[in-house]
Parts: structure tokens; sequence; C-alpha cells
């Protein structure tokens, strides 16, 4: 008798567990397989074969992604063969039955869905945001390359202008591109900085929507046209002497399949830190 434990369906996708144990024969590995309650089994081994759910037929797409909390790693899309029968689970009167499976990231049963597809139709591909994140983890996407006065190792004063700003490159500001390809599809990422959030170490915080004005002499006691700052307390009223300044970017990813099609957004963050030093001004008698 084959025995299965469906762990939970829930709108169409199915959480399967490992198949039940079977009587030894010369048919197929059932033992190894995922059997529904009506004896159609998906990825049964045949002798001679190494069977299982893990097994990897000829011509199957992989695919791995960074994102979290996802079923995305390793999604596999392949046609069911056999064909569920009538009476099945998976049974689709007058369409060819398809499984895309995605292993759960951080470990647990399959996600495993079951798709119909009438003949004519195209085939089920992987999933193009999938893609996008696979694009994503090709960038190296860093926090800001901070660029700020005072200095650090140098010393500002209460009051004085703070410019704050990034060194732009790919990647540290963007644009920064990357492409992913399965299943036929390529999707292609793009990545650039929106915002930078600088936390000042003193319990304030900054928004700038550009990548800053690095500071020149020539501007002596101007303040910063689009991201600056005055401290109204020396550093010496920390625990540390310093202000420890964090600076947090935002990078808007939007992604397109290649050739027209899907497309979609994403978001990463970076965070970079310097220590700088405020001192009071010093009134001589």
């Amino acid at each position: 008798m084959l025995t299965k434990r469906v762990i939970g369906i829930l709108t169409g996708a199915l959480v399967l567990s490992s198949a039940g144990t079977a009587a030894a024969g010369d048919g197929p590995g059932i033992s190894t397989g995922n059997c529904d309650l009506v004896s159609f089994c998906v990825g049964v081994s045949t002798p001679g074969s190494s069977g299982g759910q893990n097994s990897a037929p000829a011509g199957q797409q992989q695919q791995s992604s960074g994102g979290k909390g996802k079923a995305v790693s390793n999604c596999t899309v392949r046609k069911m063969d056999p064909q569920p029968p009538p009476g099945s689970l998976f049974y689709q009167e007058g369409k060819i039955i398809y499984e895309r499976a995605c292993p759960v990231v951080g470990g647990g049963p399959q996600n495993v869905n079951f798709i119909g597809v009438a003949p004519g139709e195209d085939v089920p591909q992987v999933d193009p945001a999938v893609l996008a994140q696979q694009a994503v983890d090709k960038m190296r996407l860093l926090g800001p390359d901070i660029g700020i006065t005072p200095e650090p190792g140098g010393k500002g004063v209460v009051g004085m202008p703070v410019y704050m700003w990034t060194r732009q490159s790919a990647e540290t500001y963007g644009p920064n591109t990357a492409s992913a390809s399965a299943g036929g599809i390529t999707v292609t990422a793009t990545a650039k900085v929106t915002r930078i959030v600088w936390q000042m170490g003193d319990g304030n915080a900054v928004t700038c929507t550009t990548a800053g004005t690095p500071y020149k002499a020539a501007y002596g006691k101007q303040p910063s046209p689009d991201c600056g700052y005055r401290y109204s307390q020396p550093s010496s009223a920390t625990s540390t002497g310093r202000y420890h300044v964090t600076a947090t970017s935002t990078w808007s990813i939007n992604w397109q399949v290649t050739g027209g099609g899907e497309s979609g957004q994403l978001a990463e963050t970076r965070t970079s830190a310097v220590d700088i030093t405020v001192a009071e001004v010093q009134v001589l008698n």
C-alpha cells in the first residue's frame, strides 16, 4: 500500500513531505518519490536511476536567489512523466501538467505547484522575479563611500556647516546593471541609489535625495546646497567623545524581461559609518 503525508494545501500550492514506503518490486521505485492519495507519484525513480525528489532530469532548469523568506531557491519546472491519470488530484482534462518546485529558503519541505497547460500554449517558464533577484545578487552594491566635513581625524566646530556626500561609482551610487537567464528568458536589472539617510550621531537624521556636494575650500562657511547639517552640541558630550555618523543608501532596482513583457521593482539597503569630532568654539579674552 502506498502511503503519503500531505503537509498542507494552500491556494493551489502543495507542500509535500517525503513519500512513504512500498513493497519492493520490478517497477518504479515509488518509495523515493512523492505520491498523492490516488497513487500518482511525482519524481519517482526507475531501476538504475538515483531517483528521489532531488533528482534532476535532463533539461531541467535550476536557479538560486538571494531573497529571504521566499520559496524561490533552485526552482524547477518540468513536464510530468507519466501524466497524472483521471481521478488524480492533479489531473486537468485536456491539459498537460507541469510541476514547478521551489525549496523553501532556510530548509523545510518544497513548495510545489502543478500547472495545467493547454496544447499549443507556452510551457511555464522560470519566475522572472526570481531571475531579477539573481541579477541583483551578481551586483556589488555597497554603502556610501562617505565624504564629510569635518573629516575623520580632523575637528569641526559647533554651528559650522557640515557637508555630507558619497563618492560616486557604480558600486556606491549606480547605475549598476546585471542580467540573469534561465528557462529561455533573460532579465536585466538596473540599480541606483535614490536616497541616503544620514544618522548624525546626536539623535538627528538627514535624508538626502542626491549624492551630496563635496566640500571645497572656496565654499567657506556656506552651507551645503543639497546635503548638509549643523551640530548644536560638541561631540565631547558623547561617551566616546566623537559622533558616530552612519549613512544608509536605498538602492532602487528596476528589472525588465529582455524583449519586453514583465517588469518590476526591488529595493536593497547598504550602510557605511565614520566617526567625527566636533568641538566648541574657543573664545579668547
